[in-house]
Protein backbone atom coordinates (compact mmCIF):
# COMPACT_ATOMS: atom_id res chain seq x y z
CA UNK A 1 0.00 0.00 0.00
CA UNK A 2 1.28 3.44 -0.92
CA UNK A 3 2.06 5.62 1.75
CA UNK A 4 0.21 9.22 1.94
CA UNK A 5 3.17 10.43 3.97
CA UNK A 6 5.58 12.51 1.31
CA UNK A 7 8.97 12.84 3.18
CA UNK A 8 10.24 15.17 0.20
CA UNK A 9 9.19 18.63 -0.89
CA UNK A 10 11.01 20.69 -4.21
CA UNK A 11 10.43 24.55 -3.95
CA UNK A 12 10.52 26.51 -6.35
CA UNK A 13 12.51 30.06 -5.11
CA UNK A 14 14.27 31.44 -8.20
CA UNK A 15 11.86 33.72 -9.42
CA UNK A 16 12.56 37.29 -10.33
CA UNK A 17 9.72 38.60 -8.51
CA UNK A 18 10.12 41.82 -10.92
CA UNK A 19 6.05 43.03 -10.14
CA UNK A 20 7.26 43.61 -6.38
CA UNK A 21 9.81 46.37 -7.44
CA UNK A 22 12.06 47.51 -4.92
CA UNK A 23 11.77 44.80 -2.20
CA UNK A 24 12.96 41.82 -4.91
CA UNK A 25 16.00 44.09 -5.77
CA UNK A 26 18.26 42.53 -3.50
CA UNK A 27 15.84 40.31 -1.71
CA UNK A 28 14.84 36.77 -3.53
CA UNK A 29 10.65 37.18 -3.03
CA UNK A 30 10.30 33.81 -0.98
CA UNK A 31 12.38 35.20 1.63
CA UNK A 32 11.22 39.08 1.92
CA UNK A 33 9.53 39.39 5.70
CA UNK A 34 6.48 38.12 6.74
CA UNK A 35 6.11 39.04 10.35
CA UNK A 36 8.85 38.09 12.43
CA UNK A 37 10.24 35.46 9.78
CA UNK A 38 10.83 35.02 6.35
CA UNK A 39 7.64 34.08 4.02
CA UNK A 40 9.31 30.97 3.12
CA UNK A 41 9.55 29.89 6.80
CA UNK A 42 5.92 30.06 7.42
CA UNK A 43 5.45 27.86 4.33
CA UNK A 44 8.02 25.44 5.18
CA UNK A 45 6.67 25.22 8.63
CA UNK A 46 3.06 24.34 7.24
CA UNK A 47 4.96 21.64 5.18
CA UNK A 48 6.40 19.83 8.29
CA UNK A 49 2.82 18.88 9.87
CA UNK A 50 1.96 16.78 7.31
CA UNK A 51 5.46 14.83 7.44
CA UNK A 52 7.72 16.44 5.13
CA UNK A 53 11.05 15.89 6.62
CA UNK A 54 13.47 16.92 3.38
CA UNK A 55 13.41 20.36 1.26
CA UNK A 56 15.03 20.64 -2.05
CA UNK A 57 15.05 24.12 -2.56
CA UNK A 58 15.67 25.22 -6.60
CA UNK A 59 17.13 28.76 -6.98
CA UNK A 60 18.36 30.78 -9.88
CA UNK A 61 17.68 34.59 -8.81
CA UNK A 62 20.45 35.85 -5.43
CA UNK A 63 21.22 31.90 -5.14
CA UNK A 64 23.68 32.96 -2.62
CA UNK A 65 20.71 35.31 -0.44
CA UNK A 66 18.56 31.92 -0.64
CA UNK A 67 21.29 30.11 0.86
CA UNK A 68 22.60 31.88 3.79
CA UNK A 69 18.90 31.93 4.74
CA UNK A 70 18.20 28.52 4.45
CA UNK A 71 19.86 26.98 7.03
CA UNK A 72 18.30 29.71 9.93
CA UNK A 73 14.69 28.76 8.47
CA UNK A 74 15.36 25.25 8.90
CA UNK A 75 16.83 25.67 12.51
CA UNK A 76 13.55 27.60 13.58
CA UNK A 77 11.18 24.65 12.33
CA UNK A 78 9.32 23.33 14.95
CA UNK A 79 10.50 19.59 13.27
CA UNK A 80 13.96 18.42 12.31
CA UNK A 81 14.19 18.57 8.62
CA UNK A 82 17.25 18.40 5.80
CA UNK A 83 17.59 21.61 3.38
CA UNK A 84 19.82 21.35 0.25
CA UNK A 85 19.41 23.66 -2.68
CA UNK A 86 19.68 22.85 -6.08
CA UNK A 87 20.85 25.84 -8.40
CA UNK A 88 19.80 25.96 -11.99
CA UNK A 89 23.15 25.38 -14.04
CA UNK A 90 22.42 28.24 -16.84
CA UNK A 91 19.86 31.68 -16.07
CA UNK A 92 16.14 31.61 -16.73
CA UNK A 93 15.83 27.89 -16.94
CA UNK A 94 12.22 28.48 -16.17
CA UNK A 95 10.09 26.17 -13.19
CA UNK A 96 10.37 23.02 -14.98
CA UNK A 97 14.06 23.49 -16.22
CA UNK A 98 14.80 24.13 -12.26
CA UNK A 99 12.90 20.58 -11.44
CA UNK A 100 14.61 19.03 -14.83
CA UNK A 101 18.45 20.66 -13.32
CA UNK A 102 17.60 18.41 -9.82
CA UNK A 103 16.21 15.26 -11.52
CA UNK A 104 18.78 13.64 -9.85
CA UNK A 105 17.70 14.50 -6.80
CA UNK A 106 14.12 13.69 -6.20
CA UNK A 107 12.56 10.95 -4.84
CA UNK A 108 10.20 8.57 -6.64
CA UNK A 109 7.37 10.46 -5.11
CA UNK A 110 7.67 14.23 -4.40
CA UNK A 111 6.03 17.12 -3.24
CA UNK A 112 6.51 20.43 -5.33
CA UNK A 113 5.05 24.00 -4.50
CA UNK A 114 5.75 27.46 -5.21
CA UNK A 115 8.02 29.26 -2.97
CA UNK A 116 5.52 33.05 -3.16
CA UNK A 117 2.08 31.26 -2.62
CA UNK A 118 0.49 29.62 0.41
CA UNK A 119 -2.91 27.93 0.59
CA UNK A 120 -3.96 27.60 4.24
CA UNK A 121 -5.83 23.87 3.49
CA UNK A 122 -6.09 20.31 4.77
CA UNK A 123 -3.11 19.15 2.86
CA UNK A 124 -3.81 15.81 4.38
CA UNK A 125 -6.88 15.68 1.06
CA UNK A 126 -4.36 16.15 -1.54
CA UNK A 127 -1.70 13.17 -0.15
CA UNK A 128 -4.17 10.82 0.62
CA UNK A 129 -5.81 11.11 -2.80
CA UNK A 130 -2.51 10.95 -4.51
CA UNK A 131 -1.67 8.16 -2.49
CA UNK A 132 -4.57 6.14 -4.02
CA UNK A 133 -3.64 7.20 -8.03
CA UNK A 134 -2.79 4.57 -10.02
CA UNK A 135 0.58 4.91 -11.71
CA UNK A 136 -0.80 5.32 -15.19
CA UNK A 137 -1.38 9.33 -12.77
CA UNK A 138 2.35 11.43 -13.36
CA UNK A 139 0.57 13.68 -10.81
CA UNK A 140 -1.79 15.21 -8.72
CA UNK A 141 -2.16 19.60 -7.95
CA UNK A 142 -3.88 21.60 -5.24
CA UNK A 143 -6.95 23.21 -6.80
CA UNK A 144 -8.76 26.81 -5.07
CA UNK A 145 -11.81 28.32 -6.66
CA UNK A 146 -11.92 32.12 -6.34
CA UNK A 147 -14.55 34.21 -7.08
CA UNK A 148 -12.51 36.39 -9.32
CA UNK A 149 -9.58 34.42 -11.03
CA UNK A 150 -7.93 37.02 -13.24
CA UNK A 151 -4.78 37.14 -12.27
CA UNK A 152 -4.47 33.36 -12.60
CA UNK A 153 -5.20 30.58 -15.47
CA UNK A 154 -7.90 28.92 -14.65
CA UNK A 155 -8.27 24.95 -15.17
CA UNK A 156 -11.48 22.58 -16.48
CA UNK A 157 -11.86 19.96 -14.54
CA UNK A 158 -14.10 16.21 -14.66
CA UNK A 159 -14.46 14.83 -12.08
CA UNK A 160 -11.77 15.25 -10.63
CA UNK A 161 -9.26 14.74 -14.11
CA UNK A 162 -8.38 17.78 -15.23
CA UNK A 163 -8.88 18.06 -18.70
CA UNK A 164 -7.26 21.41 -19.89
CA UNK A 165 -6.21 25.30 -19.01
CA UNK A 166 -6.88 28.33 -20.26
CA UNK A 167 -5.81 31.98 -20.00
CA UNK A 168 -6.85 33.88 -17.13
CA UNK A 169 -10.21 35.28 -17.57
CA UNK A 170 -11.56 38.90 -17.24
CA UNK A 171 -11.65 40.43 -14.47
CA UNK A 172 -14.62 39.62 -11.59
CA UNK A 173 -14.56 35.90 -13.17
CA UNK A 174 -14.73 33.21 -10.97
CA UNK A 175 -12.62 30.22 -11.70
CA UNK A 176 -10.49 26.90 -10.54
CA UNK A 177 -6.70 28.10 -9.94
CA UNK A 178 -3.62 26.07 -9.81
CA UNK A 179 -2.35 27.00 -5.91
CA UNK A 180 0.91 26.40 -6.94
CA UNK A 181 1.29 22.45 -4.61
CA UNK A 182 1.71 19.57 -6.46
CA UNK A 183 2.28 15.46 -5.46
CA UNK A 184 4.64 14.11 -8.62
CA UNK A 185 5.95 10.98 -9.31
CA UNK A 186 9.19 10.85 -10.44
CA UNK A 187 8.59 9.92 -14.40
CA UNK A 188 7.34 13.72 -14.75
CA UNK A 189 11.66 14.16 -15.20
CA UNK A 190 10.90 12.29 -18.73
CA UNK A 191 8.51 15.15 -19.90
CA UNK A 192 10.64 18.31 -19.23
CA UNK A 193 13.82 19.67 -20.49
CA UNK A 194 16.60 22.41 -19.53
CA UNK A 195 14.57 24.94 -20.37
CA UNK A 196 10.78 24.78 -20.08
CA UNK A 197 7.82 26.05 -17.50
CA UNK A 198 5.80 23.31 -15.92
CA UNK A 199 2.97 25.59 -16.02
CA UNK A 200 3.09 26.76 -19.40
CA UNK A 201 4.31 23.53 -21.30
CA UNK A 202 4.21 20.71 -19.04
CA UNK A 203 0.58 20.79 -17.26
CA UNK A 204 -1.32 21.28 -20.45
CA UNK A 205 0.60 18.32 -22.01
CA UNK A 206 -0.20 16.20 -19.14
CA UNK A 207 -3.79 16.95 -18.92
CA UNK A 208 -4.32 16.17 -22.57
CA UNK A 209 -2.52 13.03 -22.12
CA UNK A 210 -4.86 12.05 -18.95
CA UNK A 211 -2.17 12.01 -16.59
CA UNK A 212 -3.30 14.66 -14.13
CA UNK A 213 -5.72 15.02 -11.40
CA UNK A 214 -6.77 18.00 -9.07
CA UNK A 215 -7.52 18.09 -5.57
CA UNK A 216 -9.84 21.34 -4.20
CA UNK A 217 -8.73 22.98 -1.65
CA UNK A 218 -10.57 25.69 0.63
CA UNK A 219 -9.38 28.22 2.81
CA UNK A 220 -6.76 31.50 3.08
CA UNK A 221 -4.45 31.75 -0.06
CA UNK A 222 -2.30 34.43 -0.69
CA UNK A 223 0.37 34.92 -3.62
CA UNK A 224 2.31 37.25 -2.80
CA UNK A 225 3.58 38.56 -6.42
CA UNK A 226 1.91 42.36 -6.18
CA UNK A 227 2.63 44.64 -3.46
CA UNK A 228 -0.60 45.28 -2.44
CA UNK A 229 -1.05 40.76 -1.94
CA UNK A 230 2.22 41.22 -0.04
CA UNK A 231 1.19 43.38 2.31
CA UNK A 232 -1.85 41.80 3.34
CA UNK A 233 0.52 38.41 3.80
CA UNK A 234 2.58 40.54 5.82
CA UNK A 235 -0.15 41.44 7.69
CA UNK A 236 -2.49 38.24 7.74
CA UNK A 237 -0.41 35.05 7.74
CA UNK A 238 1.57 35.58 11.46
CA UNK A 239 -2.10 35.62 13.10
CA UNK A 240 -3.40 33.06 10.93
CA UNK A 241 -1.06 30.46 10.91
CA UNK A 242 -0.39 31.01 14.92
CA UNK A 243 -2.99 28.29 15.64
CA UNK A 244 -5.42 26.72 18.34
CA UNK A 245 -4.73 23.26 19.18
CA UNK A 246 -5.55 19.99 20.58
CA UNK A 247 -3.03 17.30 22.94
CA UNK A 248 -4.49 13.83 22.57
CA UNK A 249 -3.55 11.44 24.70
CA UNK A 250 -2.61 8.11 22.96
CA UNK A 251 -4.00 5.42 25.11
CA UNK A 252 -7.45 5.16 25.78
CA UNK A 253 -8.40 7.95 23.65
CA UNK A 254 -6.73 7.57 20.40
CA UNK A 255 -6.47 3.82 20.32
CA UNK A 256 -8.47 1.23 22.71
CA UNK A 257 -6.10 0.54 25.56
CA UNK A 258 -4.82 -2.84 25.82
CA UNK A 259 -2.23 -2.27 27.90
CA UNK A 260 1.66 -1.58 26.65
CA UNK A 261 0.50 -1.14 22.75
CA UNK A 262 3.73 -1.26 20.48
CA UNK A 263 2.99 -2.74 16.92
CA UNK A 264 0.24 -2.62 14.49
CA UNK A 265 -1.19 -5.93 15.60
CA UNK A 266 -2.26 -4.60 19.09
CA UNK A 267 -3.47 -1.31 17.78
CA UNK A 268 -6.98 -0.77 17.12
CA UNK A 269 -8.64 2.69 16.85
CA UNK A 270 -10.85 4.26 19.54
CA UNK A 271 -14.10 4.53 17.03
CA UNK A 272 -14.23 8.02 15.87
CA UNK A 273 -10.66 8.86 16.13
CA UNK A 274 -9.38 9.28 12.92
CA UNK A 275 -12.48 11.01 11.68
CA UNK A 276 -11.74 13.19 15.14
CA UNK A 277 -8.06 13.95 13.34
CA UNK A 278 -9.37 14.84 10.40
CA UNK A 279 -11.61 17.15 12.11
CA UNK A 280 -9.15 18.85 14.20
CA UNK A 281 -7.45 19.27 10.97
CA UNK A 282 -9.77 20.62 8.97
CA UNK A 283 -10.92 23.42 11.56
CA UNK A 284 -7.32 24.46 10.98
CA UNK A 285 -6.15 23.39 14.62
CA UNK A 286 -3.18 21.84 15.39
CA UNK A 287 -3.58 17.74 16.14
CA UNK A 288 -0.87 16.71 18.82
CA UNK A 289 -0.32 13.24 20.55
CA UNK A 290 1.37 13.11 24.17
CA UNK A 291 1.79 9.67 25.48
CA UNK A 292 3.13 8.00 28.73
CA UNK A 293 5.25 4.93 27.42
CA UNK A 294 6.60 3.44 30.39
CA UNK A 295 6.55 0.30 28.49
CA UNK A 296 10.16 1.07 27.36
CA UNK A 297 11.39 1.38 30.74
CA UNK A 298 9.61 -1.63 31.95
CA UNK A 299 11.64 -3.82 29.01
CA UNK A 300 8.17 -4.47 26.92
CA UNK A 301 9.85 -2.97 23.90
CA UNK A 302 12.11 0.01 22.74
CA UNK A 303 11.92 3.53 21.38
CA UNK A 304 12.77 2.08 18.42
CA UNK A 305 8.74 0.22 18.20
CA UNK A 306 7.22 3.48 20.05
CA UNK A 307 8.33 5.82 17.08
CA UNK A 308 7.13 3.26 14.45
CA UNK A 309 4.05 2.94 15.71
CA UNK A 310 3.62 6.95 15.98
CA UNK A 311 5.06 7.44 12.51
CA UNK A 312 2.25 4.37 10.86
CA UNK A 313 -0.26 6.45 13.23
CA UNK A 314 0.51 10.02 11.56
CA UNK A 315 0.24 8.03 7.86
CA UNK A 316 -2.92 6.52 8.52
CA UNK A 317 -4.49 9.87 10.04
CA UNK A 318 -3.11 11.43 6.75
CA UNK A 319 -4.82 8.45 4.38
CA UNK A 320 -8.05 9.43 6.02
CA UNK A 321 -8.02 13.14 5.48
CA UNK A 322 -6.01 14.23 8.77
CA UNK A 323 -2.74 15.03 10.01
CA UNK A 324 -0.55 14.44 13.33
CA UNK A 325 1.81 17.92 13.41
CA UNK A 326 3.87 16.58 16.16
CA UNK A 327 4.27 13.73 18.87
CA UNK A 328 5.93 14.18 22.53
CA UNK A 329 6.30 10.35 24.79
CA UNK A 330 7.38 9.95 27.99
CA UNK A 331 10.00 6.34 28.04
CA UNK A 332 11.05 6.92 31.99
CA UNK A 333 9.83 5.97 35.05
CA UNK A 334 11.23 5.67 38.59
CA UNK A 335 10.21 1.84 38.57
CA UNK A 336 12.15 0.92 35.53
CA UNK A 337 13.78 -2.56 35.01
CA UNK A 338 15.91 -1.08 31.91
CA UNK A 339 18.78 1.08 33.52
CA UNK A 340 18.70 4.08 31.07
CA UNK A 341 15.23 4.66 31.73
CA UNK A 342 15.09 4.20 35.86
CA UNK A 343 14.27 8.33 36.68
CA UNK A 344 11.54 10.38 37.57
CA UNK A 345 10.78 12.80 34.38
CA UNK A 346 8.71 16.54 34.43
CA UNK A 347 7.75 14.43 31.10
CA UNK A 348 5.92 11.92 32.44
CA UNK A 349 1.88 12.84 33.42
CA UNK A 350 1.07 14.26 35.37
CA UNK A 351 4.22 16.53 34.59
CA UNK A 352 2.99 19.09 31.83
CA UNK A 353 6.98 18.80 30.06
CA UNK A 354 5.33 17.46 27.17
CA UNK A 355 2.97 19.59 26.86
CA UNK A 356 5.05 22.53 27.94
CA UNK A 357 8.16 21.43 25.09
CA UNK A 358 4.96 21.34 21.81
CA UNK A 359 3.77 25.06 23.37
CA UNK A 360 7.21 26.72 23.40
CA UNK A 361 8.48 25.00 20.09
CA UNK A 362 5.33 25.75 17.85
CA UNK A 363 4.73 29.24 19.82
CA UNK A 364 1.12 28.07 20.83
CA UNK A 365 -1.32 30.36 23.48
CA UNK A 366 -2.00 27.73 26.25
CA UNK A 367 -5.26 29.61 26.50
CA UNK A 368 -5.91 28.47 22.99
CA UNK A 369 -5.05 24.73 23.50
CA UNK A 370 -7.44 21.53 24.80
CA UNK A 371 -6.09 17.99 26.38
CA UNK A 372 -8.42 15.38 25.50
CA UNK A 373 -7.27 12.47 27.90
CA UNK A 374 -9.11 9.49 29.45
CA UNK A 375 -7.09 9.52 33.28
CA UNK A 376 -6.53 11.97 35.95
CA UNK A 377 -3.08 12.49 35.22
CA UNK A 378 -3.85 13.59 31.90
CA UNK A 379 -5.98 16.57 33.14
CA UNK A 380 -3.28 17.46 36.04
CA UNK A 381 -0.65 17.73 33.12
CA UNK A 382 -3.28 20.30 31.21
CA UNK A 383 -4.01 21.92 34.26
CA UNK A 384 -0.12 22.86 35.35
CA UNK A 385 0.20 23.56 31.40
CA UNK A 386 -2.48 26.24 31.56
CA UNK A 387 -4.54 23.89 28.79
CA UNK A 388 -7.81 23.32 28.87
CA UNK A 389 -8.53 19.91 30.35
CA UNK A 390 -10.87 17.30 28.52
CA UNK A 391 -11.59 14.06 30.18
CA UNK A 392 -13.26 11.52 27.85
CA UNK A 393 -15.35 8.71 29.39
CA UNK A 394 -15.06 5.94 25.89
CA UNK A 395 -17.62 5.85 23.28
CA UNK A 396 -16.97 8.04 19.73
CA UNK A 397 -14.37 10.18 20.27
CA UNK A 398 -15.71 11.99 16.92
CA UNK A 399 -18.67 12.81 18.56
CA UNK A 400 -16.75 14.32 22.04
CA UNK A 401 -14.11 16.50 20.08
CA UNK A 402 -17.23 17.91 17.98
CA UNK A 403 -18.75 19.29 21.54
CA UNK A 404 -14.98 20.83 22.80
CA UNK A 405 -13.26 21.94 18.84
CA UNK A 406 -14.56 24.50 17.06
CA UNK A 407 -13.89 25.67 13.62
Amino acid sequence: MTRATITQCAVLVGGFGARLGTPTAYTPKPILPCGDRPFLAWLLRELVRFGVTEFLLLTDYLSADVEKTAQDIVSALPREARITLSEEPVRAAGSGGAIYHARDRLDERFLLCNGDSLLDCNLADLLAAAASDNESVTGRMLLRQLDDASRFGVAALDGDRITGFSERPSPGTGGIINAGTYVFRRGLVDSLSPQCSIEADILPHLAAAGMLRGTLGDGYFRDIGTPEDFARAQAEIPRLLRRRAVFFDRDGVLNIDRGYVSTRERFEWMPGALEAIRYVTEARWHAFVVTNQSGVARGHYDEAAVRQLLDWMADEARRAGGTIDDVRYCPFHEAAVVDAYRRSSDWRKPEPGMVLDLIRTWELDPERCVMIGDQPTDMAAASAAGVSGHLFPGGNLLEFVRGIVRP
